[in-house]
């Protein structure tokens, strides 16, 4: 049994929260073992009181750049080699996340068959998956060649987070999250406007990062760009409902709640898709449970999310409000 254990998973949000039921996996077959997870800075209080990890290994990306970056690669590398696990999984497939692999002493390393960037010639050991899986079922199959075992009950281990300052609980609010980074996966202020008059007198918080900016009305409480990671997921845990683009704020709400709306404009959910069954998605113009979607069709076809698709969101999301204590 490896005594030490390298888990190579920098970024993003998203694939960070998909990765975690495979490291339960492997830490449910390795209870002794020391496990390391290298994450990039701002994703890593994703991991806070995690308990299948014993140490975070922080790659600080955006310091490599520019003037004097020889300055600070150099001692992260140092530090890196010190590492020295028996394995290192990296669940990232890109040519520096299995670099990364390489500099650690890792004595074995693994990796996955869509694996990028040539990152397959640093593998020792590569996992045959299905590029139309989705990611938690592919990096399940990598956490399958190390020797885990899967479990019918995921392990999410997302922490509780951190209540935003001056933000009450109740009454019951719904958290509206329409930004993403993705082309034409945003939903415009019109929509965002169009939530909050539908569900109206609710609260709706609105969350994310953009540079864009909308007049709030009054049941709208507009948190873009004020909260922190924590803050964020304390909110999504809170909500009655969550109302989302595809992006990681999206699988992170899925991995805590049910009531769920995931809008996919050009993406497939089959493959990207929030993981819960409970969870609902739309896309064109249809709302679909994901445990239905293997039967769903014209998934690929892509239409933009519009005013009108907004009354049948609300309508689910208003009820779970009802359902909220009144005190």
């Amino acid at each position: 049994m490896p005594s030490k254990i390298l888990i190579i998973k920098p970024s993003s949000l998203g694939d960070v929260v998909h990765t975690l039921p495979a490291v339960a996996a492997i830490r449910d077959a390795n209870s002794e073992a020391e496990i390391t997870w290298v994450i990039n800075p701002e994703w890593a209080p994703l991991l806070r009181g995690n308990r299948d990890i014993d140490h975070v290994h922080i790659f600080p990306r955006g310091e490599f750049r520019g003037f004097g970056m020889p300055g600070r690669l150099w001692p992260w590398i140092r530090e890196t080699r010190r590492l020295q696990p028996d394995v290192a999984l990296d669940f990232q497939g890109l040519f520096r996340s299995a670099l990364i692999a390489r500099i650690s002493g890792a004595k074995k390393i693994l990796g996955m068959s869509d694996a990028r960037e040539g990152s397959r010639f640093f593998y020792t050991q590569v996992a045959r998956v299905d590029r139309q899986e989705h990611a938690v079922d592919r990096n399940f199959k990598l956490a399958e060649a190390f020797g885990a075992s899967l479990h019918q009950d995921l392990r999410f281990p997302i922490p509780t987070g951190d209540q935003p300052p001056r933000f009450d609980a109740f009454p019951g609010f719904v958290v509206l999250h329409p930004y993403a980074r993705g082309r034409n996966k945003s939903i415009g202020a019109s929509v965002i406007l169009e939530f909050c008059r539908a569900l109206a007198p609710a609260r709706v918080v609105v969350v994310g990062k953009s540079g864009r900016r909308f007049s709030a009305p009054e049941n709208c409480v507009d948190l873009t760009n004020k909260t922190t990671l924590l803050q964020l997921v304390w909110l999504l845990r809170a909500a009655a409902f969550v109302i989302s683009v595809d992006s990681g704020p999206m699988h992170v709400a899925a991995a805590v709640t049910t009531n769920l709306v995931s809008i996919h404009t050009w993406t497939d959910p089959r493959r990207v898709g929030p993981y819960n069954g409970a969870a609902t998605i739309w896309k064109n113009g249809k709302l679909f449970r994901v445990a239905d979607l293997e039967s769903a069709t014209d998934l690929r076809k892509r239409r933009k999310f519009l005013r009108e698709d907004v009354g049948p969101i609300a309508e689910l999301a208003l009820r779970a409000v009802a359902k909220q204590p009144l005190v």
